[in-house]
């Protein structure tokens, strides 16, 4: 095999940082597969022609497995015939497992399955949230989805559909997670499975799953439906463990590097070394029981928040998602059924109303978000007003007690 010469390619593997030239070299100087070896080297030469010529040769078209019309991003060279290894480049994008749970056994079968059928490249995780397996023919692209259908995965989300979703272990590892984050993603993607696979939608949709306020999967700047974990009742506090953690650190680092960052000034020491909390106003940041995971806790009435429109940058900016459930149990069948059905109403509203090429937060932002609540079927909440304590608009004069009329007018319709 005549090798290309790749001189400005070779100035990416200078530095102190991995190169992705490297591995592609790897590939192409020691896999055992003779055709892996030759779409490498086809691969880095049109790179190199791409970077000499400073224009891309890849194209698009249409790709499809039986049955299904995403799940494969197209790449067809228009310099196939000096680079015929890599003439055809497609990108099969498959469903990573909830929390991205894996065994050692199934990611042998994945790389196994992807050198007999593609080029042995693979992103571990795209930014879609999908793995992203890297270079294959038309001819193999069935071939390849076949085989890891019969041991448990599935094609992602591509074009205007309901794209991949994402959840974090959370509690699974995680003493921070205040929901079931797996069971919520298996019940999400179970119901709208038919539209991940056959887009007709204005544009993606995104679901995405973060068990707490950390929202370690970007939830509420990434995804059009956010759930987020979070608890209704008073913040645990084990007394015994943050006397400890005083005589460990010392009261000027606890005061300066915890107290004094509470963003609500929430959090008080007591003379005697306790901790007190002023569970009203606290805003669930999550930054002191990162801090402090012995001495403070989650409380036990656990829930999601949800958050719509979240997006980056695209005809109007980055979103970031808008409250519009600030609590909801996610214990029960029935609570399940209720999240299904609320995002049923959101995919279905936002498909009705939509432009083309429209994000979900984009379009909450052109009707407004009244005209969007009344089409889903939710009252107004107070927890929807953005920034209430920076908001000139909302006064804050007697607030407890119009809060309170409001709750009150809440129980009796429940009640009625």
């Amino acid at each position: 095999m005549d090798k290309h010469d790749t001189p400005m390619l070779d100035e990416l593997e200078n530095g102190p940082w991995p190169s992705f030239i490297s591995g592609i070299k790897r590939l192409r100087d020691e896999h055992s597969d003779q055709r892996i070896n030759g779409v490498a080297n086809s691969l880095l030469g049109q790179l190199e022609h791409s970077y000499e010529t400073k224009k891309g040769y890849w194209k698009g078209g249409t790709v499809s497995v039986y049955g299904y019309g995403g799940g494969i991003i197209p790449r067809f060279s228009e310099v196939g015939d000096a680079f015929p290894e890599s003439r055809e480049f497609h990108t099969m994008r498959v469903q990573p497992p909830a929390g991205n749970h894996y065994t050692t056994d199934s990611l042998r079968k994945l790389a196994d399955s992807w050198e007999k059928h593609g080029s042995g490249l693979v992103t571990f995780h795209g930014q879609t949230g999908n793995i992203m397996f890297i270079g294959t023919t038309t001819e193999n692209t069935q071939k390849f989805f076949d085989e890891i259908n019969e041991y448990g995965y599935d094609l992602g989300g591509a074009g205007p559909c309901v794209r991949t979703s994402m959840s974090c272990i959370g509690s699974a590892r995680c003493e921070q997670s205040s929901l079931d984050e797996q069971r919520i993603h298996r019940a999400l993607i179970n119901n709208f499975t038919d539209d991940i696979h056959r887009p007709a939608l204005p544009y993606k949709f995104k679901f995405k799953i973060s068990g707490c306020g950390n929202d370690c999967m970007n939830a509420i700047e990434r995804s059009d439906f956010a759930i987020i974990g979070t608890w209704r009742d008073d913040m645990r506090v084990d007394q015994e463990a943050f006397k400890a953690y005083i005589e460990l650190k010392g009261h000027d680092y606890i005061n300066e590097n915890i107290i004094s960052r509470c963003p609500t000034n929430a959090l008080k020491i007591n003379e005697d070394d306790t901790l007190e909390v002023d569970n009203r106003n606290c805003v669930r940041c999550m930054h002191c029981l990162n801090a402090l995971p012995k001495a403070l806790s989650p409380g036990l009435d656990k829930g999601a928040t949800i958050c719509i429109g979240g997006k980056r940058t695209l005809k109007i900016g980055d979103l970031m998602g808008t409250v519009i459930v600030p609590f909801m149990p996610l214990k029960t069948d029935e609570d399940f059924e209720k999240l299904n059905e609320m995002a049923e109403e959101v995919i279905d509203f936002w498909a009705e109303n939509a432009l083309e090429h429209e994000r979900c937060g984009e379009m909450i932002e052109r009707i407004g978000l009244p005209n969007f609540l009344e089409g889903i079927g939710i009252e107004v909440d107070p927890n929807m007003v953005d920034s209430p304590r920076q908001s000139s608009y909302v006064r804050l004069d007697d607030w407890d007690e119009e809060a309170k009329k409001w709750f009150d007018s809440k129980a009796e319709a429940a009640n009625a």
